[in-house]
Formats: structure tokens, C-alpha cells, sequence
């Protein structure tokens, strides 16, 4: 259902009772919604998550009470296990929390670090950018975890049941077994025909027993796991980043020729953080969101860009056309823009401005053109924005993301990734250690100016996760959304969000209904599910550079608040599930 012209806007606002600097404020064309006082919540839990065994876990923290945030540790502990080419211990992620009593939207930042040795130029070779696949494997691919950081964080802030219970589910499965899913076993052959999984120590041994790949439905076990999540357990955190696990780390990431730089003094200093949550009102709801490093922004550029751009009373296929240009206007800022805060600026609220995505969307790129990235200091009139390096960073999709709605309303969206399938490939203490520093800018030359994702100590890599959490406008809960498939991932979020409040779909239908990814020269459309030849063939008839897709990377899980209760929906394209009930007060 389409609301009236007359009552869009855009707005940027401090959410209710945010603590001092966790909300990122702009102009607003329609000031904020009003502050009302929670109502008690009636709608039982429900978990979206992308693998059975991991939406059981979730379930059983649920069951007993527990915090959204405790089922999302527990799930993704057991995904860290059982999904292991998407996430786990060795990778990191973002979560965007929802707290019904009080309509706080908060953001805990646990995106993996550049070790102190790391340095612009690491994946040049002989003044050229090195070839992805040799970047991917190396040890100067791995950045300090954050998984484990961001568990206590968001714990420490929301967690109701005791810390020990939230490992148990993954404990109890790689300790007796579990099922390896046709995912896993059908990426492996490919694995070991493009990456050393098959070769590593610790990698082949588990993933290629006996030479050979390991087979969907067979049982595996994983005790260093359960001894490493057990230590966690009853340790804390401090058994992670000390200690015999981050030597394990540190000598995985050191290891042969093309070891990398990571230290035990690095995995020590990591810290997960709060950072500020991004809000915007688009029409009558509030999309909130992760800020950078992350690319959440661009769920409120893309709905608010769309809005401009389509019609009255539009076709399918003029809708079809301003999602399109909506997504090559908001990726060309954001590829261009979007760094570690910790490290550039990056100008959230100027992108945001309603002046600014006016202007925006009466000059987008003719179909068959690049689209260029804006300059919002010229059209606002503030102080010039910095100039960068044009973006060549490469994200590709190995990611998971949950969608949890606990029993009391409270919710949390999350997105975790290892980076590329597998990782890095490299192995420590029963997990894989990320290649997320293949997420930075590879190209640097020191004489041209430089990205704002470049590689920096310290720094965080730039994130296309999106982890969202839609309000209404009362600031009470509607939805909650968000997939992996790298690059990808915000044109896949944004679609659940105009399936289903724009184009009439169900949960379902939006989360099935084609992909359509409108990044740089192409536009590429995912043609094996209806009516995704069709869009095709029209969007080429407009001029669009069109790339045909037989399927895509994306794993949406959404769960929608309606009067009737919560409805939710896994990806088709993977093997999530969703599942509800309620506890008896």
C-alpha cells in the first residue's frame, strides 16, 4: 500500500533516551516523531536464522526469557559451528538493538580491526594491485576478530540469562555431533579447487577427512570448538583474546610465506563499541540502522531516493526502474564516502539532508552511463566535503544474518561474517579466522590521493551489512530485516523493505521476489525466479547495462509485526528457518 505524497518526508532523530553521542542527527524536513510511552507487549518471540540447528538455539534462550540479544549469542555460536563459510568466532559483525520499554535503538560495532603492522600498500605487487584469490588466502587477509567482544558488549547491555547458558546449545552440538547441511558440503569441492581450505592445517583435516570432501548429512564433531567456546564460558572474553587461543590465532595469521602481521598484543587490544544508531523517517516508519563502518545508511537513502523517484500510481515496472536508480545513486555516494569513522569523516547527516537527496534524485545517471558520486557540501553549503580516491574495494558474500523478536518486544537485527566463504581459510582452536582485510581498498599509490576505505592500523573495514530495525510512528517495532551477500546486501535489504510496504507483497513474496543489484556500470537481475526474465529484458529496453543472474548470495530473514501477530520469513535461497512461541507470564 502506497501512503499519500502529501505526508512524505525525511527526517533524521535522536531516538528516545539515547545515551549522549549514540545518534547521529541531520535536518529534518518534518521534525521527529512523537515520544509515546511503550505499550506492553503481547506478541510472543519469534527467531529468523539462517540454519535450523542455530534457530533451536535461539528458541531455547527465548523460551526461558531471555533477551533478544542472549538468543542472537546463542544462535550465532551455533552458526560459528554449524555454517562455518559464512561466520563464526573468527570473524565479526554488527548488531542494531531494540529495547521495547524505553523505544531505544542502540548499535554495538563488533567489525574486525587492521593489526598495527598493517599497511596501505600490503596487497600491491610490483606497484600493482595482487590478484584477489592470493590476497584472500594470505595472512595479511585477517583482521582481530570481533565476534567475541561484541557477545560481552551486547550481553553486559541487554543480557538477562546467565552468560555460561548462552553456549551451551553449541557446546552440546560439537561435542556429540550434528548434520553437516547440503550449504556447507556444497561449497567444498569448489573450495579446494580455488583456496587451501583443503591444504591448511586444522582445515583439512576437518572439512576433507581423508582427502575427501566431507558429505551433506554426515555427522561431525568439533571438540576444539566446544573446548574453545567452553573456556569462553567460564572465563569470559579474556579467554579468547589471551592466552593459548589468540597465540593460536596469532601463529594461523604468521604462518607460511605469505603470513600476515597479526599479534597476540593485537587480538588483546580489541574492543568491541557503541556506536551511534541511524534513524530517518521515511513516510510514516523510522528506519534505523548501523552506521559506519557500516553501509546502514543507505536503507534510508535508497527509500528516500525511491520516493522521489517514482511516479503517481506507478507500474511495476516504473517501480522496478526507481529502485534501480535509487541504488546507483546511493552506492556511488557510499562507495565513495563511506569509511571508519574512527579514522575519516564521513558526512552521514549531509547525505541524508532532504535538500541533498532532492537534488540527488533530479540528476541521476542515464541508464547507460556510470553513475558519479554527489557532492553534498555544494549543494548545502557547508565546508567542503574531503576528497578521496576513487573506491576499488571488492566484498564478496560469505555472511549470515538474524532477525530476533524476543517475548517482551525487544529485538535485534545482526549481521556476522567471516568475509569471503571459509574465511581466510586458516584455522585456530576449532574456528577460521577471517579475510577481512580484503574488505579495505587494495589499490593504494602513494603520489594519488587516498580511499577512504584504505587500509589502516587500527582501522575497521568499510561493511556493506546492514543490520535494520523499522519503527512506525510511534517508535514502536514493525520490522525487522537484513541478509549477507556483501556487496549486494543493501539492494537485498532494501528490497524486503518496498516489497513489502510498497509493492504489496507479503513477507514471503518480498523476501522470494528477485534480487536486483544496481551497482556502478551494471545492473544485475536475478532471472531464475518470476518475474525476473521479464524485468530483465525491460530494464535492457531502458538502456540499463543488465547482467542476468541464475540466482543469488542473498539470505534475507525478516520478521514483520502486524495486528495479528508476528509473521517472518527465511531466504529460499539458503537454508534458514523461523520459528515462534510464547512464554507464559
Amino acid at each position: 500500500m502506497r501512503f499519500p505524497v502529501a505526508i512524505l518526508s525525511l527526517a533524521i532523530f535522536a531516538a528516545c533516551s539515547e545515551p549522549e553521542n549514540s545518534t547521529i542527527t541531520a535536518p529534518s524536513a518534518a521534525g521527529s516523531p512523537p515520544v509515546v510511552e511503550a505499550e506492553s507487549w503481547s506478541l510472543g518471540y519469534m527467531a529468523a536464522v539462517a540454519n535450523p540447528y542455530a534457530t533451536d538455539a535461539a528458541v531455547q534462550m527465548l523460551a526461558q526469557g531471555g533477551h533478544a540479544v542472549d538468543a542472537a549469542i546463542a544462535a550465532h555460536a551455533v552458526l560459528g559451528l554449524v555454517e562455518p563459510e559464512s561466520s563464526g568466532l573468527g570473524g565479526g559483525g554488527f548488531m542494531v538493538v531494540y529495547e521495547q520499554s524505553t523505544q531505544d535503538v542502540r548499535f554495538l560495532d563488533g567489525r574486525e580491526t587492521a593489526p598495527a603492522g598493517a599497511a596501505p600498500d600490503m596487497f600491491m605487487q610490483d606497484g600493482e594491485p595482487g590478484g584477489f584469490l592470493d590476497a584472500w588466502q594470505s595472512g595479511n587477509a585477517i583482521g582481530v576478530p570481533g565476534a567475541v567482544a561484541l557477545y560481552k558488549l551486547a550481553h553486559d547491555n541487554y543480557g538477562k540469562l546467565p552468560w555460561a547458558t548462552l553456549f551451551e546449545p553449541a557446546i552440546g552440538l560439537a561435542s556429540e555431533g550434528f548434520e553437516v547441511s547440503g550449504k556447507m558440503a556444497g561449497y567444498l569441492p569448489q573450495m579446494a579447487q580455488i583456496s587451501r581450505l583443503d591444504e591448511n592445517p586444522g582445515s583439512a583435516d576437518y572439512f576433507y577427512p581423508d582427502g575427501e570432501p566431507l558429505q551433506a548429512g554426515s555427522m561431525l564433531r568439533n571438540p576444539a570448538y566446544a573446548n574453545t567456546l567452553q573456556r569462553v564460558a567460564d572465563e569470559g572474553p579474556s579467554a579468547f583474546y589471551q592466552g593459548e587461543i589468540a597465540e593460536a590465532m596469532a601463529a594461523s595469521a604468521q604462518a607460511g610465506d605469505n603470513g600476515g602481521s597479526m599479534t597476540v598484543n593485537d587480538i588483546g587490544n580489541y574492543e568491541a563499541v557503541e556506536r551511534a544508531a541511524i534513524c530517518g523517517t521515511w513516510r510514516l516508519l523510522n528506519i534505523c540502522s548501523a552506521t559506519p563502518p557500516s553501509s546502514g545508511a543507505m536503507q534510508i537513502m535508497i527509500a528516500n531516493l525511491y520516493d522521489e523517484l517514482v511516479p503517481e500510481n506507478p507500474s511495476q515496472e516504473q517501480q522496478i526502474k526507481a529502485f534501480v536508480d535509487a541504488q546507483r545513486l546511493a552506492y556511488a555516494d557510499r562507495d565513495y564516502y563511506f569509511g571508519d569513522p574512527d579514522h575519516v569523516t564521513v558526512p552521514v547527516q549531509q547525505l541524508l539532508d532532504p535538500q541533498y537527496i532532492k537534488y540527488r534524485s533530479e540528476n541521476p545517471a542515464a541508464p547507460g552511463a556510470t553513475p558519479q558520486r554527489g557532492d553534498p557540501a555544494a549543494i548545502l553549503g557547508s565546508a567542503i566535503t574531503a576528497q578521496w580516491a576513487q573506491d576499488s574495494t571488492q566484498e564478496p558474500a560469505g555472511t549470515t544474518h538474524l532477525s530476533i523478536i524476543d517475548n517482551e518486544g525487544n529485538a535485534v537485527s545482526a549481521t556476522m561474517t567471516v568475509e569471503s566463504a571459509f574465511g581466510s581459510g586458516r584455522w585456530a582452536a576449532g574456528f577460521l579466522l577471517n579475510n577481512e582485510m580484503t574488505d579495505f581498498a587494495r589499490e593504494y599509490y602513494a603520489d594519488q590521493p587516498e580511499a577512504a576505505n584504505m587500509v589502516r592500523p587500527g582501522a575497521r573495514p568499510r561493511s556493506s551489512m546492514s543490520p535494520t530495525i523499522i519503527l512506525n510512528e510511534s517508535n514502536e517495532l514493525y520490522m525487522v530485516t537484513g541478509s549477507p551477500g556483501g556487496n549486494s546486501i543493501p539492494a537485498y535489504t532494501a528490497k524486503s523493505v518496498l516489497g513489502i510496504v510498497d509493492w504489496g507483497m507479503s513477507v514471503e513474496e518480498a523476501v522470494a521476489f528477485p534480487n536486483i543489484i544496481a551497482r556502478g556500470d551494471t545492473v544485475r537481475v536475478e532471472i531464475n525466479r518470476e518475474p525476473g526474465q521479464a524485468l530483465a529484458d525491460r530494464l535492457r529496453s531502458e538502456g540499463y547495462d543488465v547482467q542476468e543472474s541464475d540466482g543469488e548470495n542473498s539470505g534475507l530473514h525478516v520478521i514483520l509485526v502486524t495486528d495479528d501477530g508476528l509473521v517472518g520469513a527465511a531466504d529460499p535461497r539458503r537454508e534458514g528457518t523461523v520459528s515462534a512461541g510464547t512464554v507464559s507470564q
